[in-house]
């Protein structure tokens, strides 16, 4: 048997083994993905899902960015097509409503494992949330933070090994109204007991202000909660609807967590633009796109009201203007989304299209210009097209298409103009440039001036942004009843809300069409219209304008 050493000669070998490990932690690494202005930052999750320098990583370290859509599980338990659907219309991501059953039934763990199965056979990226905490500062009995947690971890076994795959969305926009300066601890709490608990996957945590944040105190106090996640696997997310709608609010408040080194993502967004006043959805996922940053639009279903409405038969033939916009946009889902490497890619998709064919211009008129181009191919598909008109080096994109034909207007009668064509595949990757084409447009056999001129003026400008005044004069000897108005913007600007007329813009092509009180203009009598819109770094005035497709005298007004 081996004799017990004496008190002495354990003490000093103690001592040396604390003196080596001392100095094996003095050499140890800082934890890469440390947020700036930690003061303990915490140490990344190593497998799984993970934040790493306010990036969201797969395990293998892969940069990963959401591009998906909200689906009401909680409320259609049966829609098991869904998913699917989902999938193949090109998102990554599918944020997925659930129930700790304090307002709805509660989904159990078996509902809850079918759900991550049915994720993972589709390739989808599975962010599960539970949507009882929505606005629960004004109705305490709707369910707190806390049992929301409870109910996370009542999953437990569930979620062990799916966290390259899952995604804890702990409530649905807490706080509403009511004391969302509240948020910070009751949040931190939550995440803490997670973790307690043992679950390490990516935590994602809504705004207070219904998710909204519009009294900014998710933007003041995430870093706090992001400290206090021992793991440093916390993800913040902001709802996006009538709080933070134009194009200096959107890229001010991401910029703001971006520059912080704070993960975030956009959890909602969309929908008719009557129902949030006018949110500029395209311009989220601009800039979404721009920064890398994940966004998921509400909701392929809802409860009472859809908002990428499918007439609740999940048809997803039938997508709304809204549906069409979020996966077929310019910076939608099917030309922003990859897949996770996860689900067996081995390598992202870096391969461009062939270049388009030259495209043939028909159907030419003093203002407009059809054109149609042989299609490019891709090793997997082609998502979409850019039409530029060229001027020696520079281009300005004018139209966009997922077909093989657009139609570009406002243009200037009796003037020569060089087009080409991009292509665009799923993975974002553009082919060469087509070859050109150049068309001259119809004289206009009017009289510039004879019937109508238009005055141009900035209102008001603020970075980023400005306000605008359109005024349409008629000059002629009739009254015009009914009228629209085209034009192109010189500088990349876009209309984000309109008054006095309804907008539609492809590229740099302006049409307004008359609101129902400005259609009828008298003899010499004067509509204005007025609007918003975003600029980028300069913002001159367009030179032409036509009504009804006749030039009239430009101006200011």
């Amino acid at each position: 048997m081996s004799t017990p050493r004496s008190r002495t000669t354990a003490g000093t070998a103690l001592w040396a083994a604390l003196v080596i490990l001392l100095g094996l932690l003095a050499l140890a690494p800082t934890p890469a993905h440390a947020a700036p202005g930690a003061s303990s930052p915490p140490t990344a999750a190593a497998t799984g899902l993970h934040i790493d320098n306010g990036r969201l990583l797969e395990g293998n370290g892969n940069d990963f960015v959401m591009r998906g859509v909200n689906h009401a599980h909680t409320w259609y338990p049966g829609e098991t097509q869904s998913l699917a659907d989902i999938k193949a219309l090109g998102a990554n991501t599918v944020r997925i409503v659930l129930s700790d059953g304090h307002r709805w039934s509660r989904n159990s763990p078996e509902d809850v494992a079918a759900v991550i199965a049915s994720c993972k056979a589709n390739r989808l990226i599975c962010v599960l949330e539970v949507h009882d905490t929505t606005g629960y500062g004004e109705d305490a009995a709707a369910g707190t933070l806390d049992h929301a947690a409870d109910y996370w971890i009542s999953l437990k076994d569930v979620l062990a090994g799916q966290e390259d795959y899952v995604i804890v969305n702990i409530g649905n926009e807490p706080w509403g109204n009511t004391d969302p300066a509240g948020w910070t601890a009751p949040t931190t709490a939550a995440i803490q007991k997670l973790r307690a608990a043992g679950l390490q996957h990516t935590i994602m945590i809504d705004a207070p202000n219904w998710g909204q944040d519009w009294q900014q105190v998710m933007r003041t106090n995430a870093q706090t909660v992001y400290d206090a996640d021992p793991t440093g696997n916390l993800l913040f997310s902001i709802h996006m609807y009538s709080v933070f709608d134009t194009a200096a609010e959107i890229t001010d408040y991401l910029n703001a967590f971006v520059d912080a080194g704070l993960p975030i993502v956009i959890g909602e967004f969309g929908g008719p633009a009557d129902a949030y006043g006018d949110p500029d959805e395209d311009t989220m996922m601009a800039t979404a796109e721009q920064l890398d940053l994940g966004y998921l639009a509400w909701s392929w279903s809802g409860n009472t009201d859809p908002i990428l409405d499918l007439a609740i038969d999940f048809d997803p033939a039938r997508l709304s203007s809204w549906g069409e916009r979020i996966f077929h946009g310019v910076n939608g889902i099917a030309a922003t989304a990859e897949e996770a490497t996860v689900f067996g890619g081995t390598t992202p998709d870096t391969q461009a299209p062939t270049a388009p064919g030259t495209p043939t211009a028909s159907g030419v008129s003093p203002t407009s210009v059809t054109l149609t181009w042989p299609a490019a191919t891709d090793n997997t598909a082609v998502t979409g097209y850019e039409v530029v008109r060229v001027s020696g080096t520079t281009e300005t994109a004018v139209a966009s298409a997922t077909g093989t034909s657009v139609t570009v207007s406002a243009l200037s009668p009796g003037t020569a103009y060089t087009f080409a064509v991009y292509a665009k595949d799923a993975a974002g990757n553009r082919s060469a440039r087509s070859a050109t084409v150049t068309v001259t447009t119809e004289r206009d056999t009017g009289t510039p001036g004879a019937g109508c001129a238009v005055g141009y003026r900035v209102v008001g400008e603020w970075p980023g942004g400005f306000q605008g005044e359109i005024t349409v004069r008629n000059t002629g000897t009739a009254a015009v009843s009914g009228w629209t108005l085209g034009f192109a913007f010189p500088a990349g600007q876009t209309i984000t809300n309109m008054w006095g007329g309804t907008p539609a813009q492809s590229g740099s092509s302006v049409t307004v069409a008359a609101a129902s009180y400005t259609a009828s203009i008298p003899v010499n009598g004067v509509v204005t219209v007025g609007f918003t819109g975003t600029k980028l770094t300069t913002n001159p005035a367009p030179t032409a304008f036509t009504l009804n497709g006749k030039t009239c005298t430009a101006g200011t007004s």
